[in-house]
């Protein structure tokens, strides 16, 4: 045993204190939100388009279901105020999502600064490179969308008590550069579905080639079917079908 007599303190090396990182901060926690409000909008979007294509019942049917979107949670809730808290939901779930997706995008630029000087070609599919210009895209149509059928602003008629008739007058004939500008946010929005739903599905496991193959085909379906959905209301009414 070993006794000392000298009086000062211990010394005790330099303490490093680390600031760990919040776990929604970290990249799998990014990820998940990107999935959690990818799956939120995505049934958003087929709700929505179901919605949508009402309009082939005919305009009191149409306006039927118009005027019940404004009054679900009623007499709870006052008249439109759950359109209003679904729309800042969705508001939150889209800026969430293109926020994770940036943040994940400069750490991924960051991770490798200096590119390399043999690079092999790699195959990179459409989709996959105009993700953010997509997500761009999609959210300047959403803004206009809201300004035109949902507030009124930009719309040739705006009466909130005919649905039907703003649909026919937005998307009438003369006003072809409407159904154009909404032709090209619908495809773009196909392609971010179809690498979306791909990337999901590979998550989820299908990562043999097969795996893979199933997992192309059904993103490719989906984002088909999708958009085929939302683009047949404006060229019905283009086409004197809806009038």
């Amino acid at each position: 045993m070993h006794w000392t007599t000298d009086p000062s303190p211990p010394s005790v090396g330099q303490v490093v204190i680390t600031k760990t990182r919040s776990p929604i901060r970290t990249n799998v926690g990014l990820k998940v939100v990107m999935a959690v409000t990818g799956i939120l909008l995505v049934l958003f979007l087929i709700l929505h388009m179901l919605g949508n294509l009402k309009i082939f019942t005919g305009e009191t049917s149409f306006d039927h279901y118009a005027h019940w979107l404004r009054s679900i949670g009623t007499p709870l809730l006052p008249t439109t105020w759950f359109l209003w808290i679904q729309r800042a939901v969705l508001t939150v779930a889209v800026l969430a999502h293109i926020g994770a997706a940036t943040v994940l995008a400069l750490r991924a630029r960051a991770a490798r600064p200096v590119a390399y000087a043999h690079r092999k070609k790699i195959h990179v599919n459409y989709a996959a490179r105009t993700m953010r210009w997509g997500g761009v895209i999609i959210l300047l149509f959403v803004i206009y969308h809201i300004l035109d059928l949902t507030t009124g602003h930009l719309n040739p008629q705006g009466d909130p008590a005919n649905p039907y008739g703003n649909v026919v007058a937005d998307f009438a004939p003369e006003r072809w550069y409407v159904t154009l500008f909404y032709a090209l946010a619908v495809i773009t929005l196909g392609f971010h579905l179809r690498h979306g739903a791909f990337s999901a599905f590979r998550s989820l496991g299908q990562q043999t080639p097969k795996g893979e193959r199933r997992a192309r085909t059904a993103a490719l379906v989906f984002a088909v079917v999708l958009c085929a959905g939302y683009l047949m209301v404006p060229f019905a009414v283009l086409t004197g079908l809806v009038a």
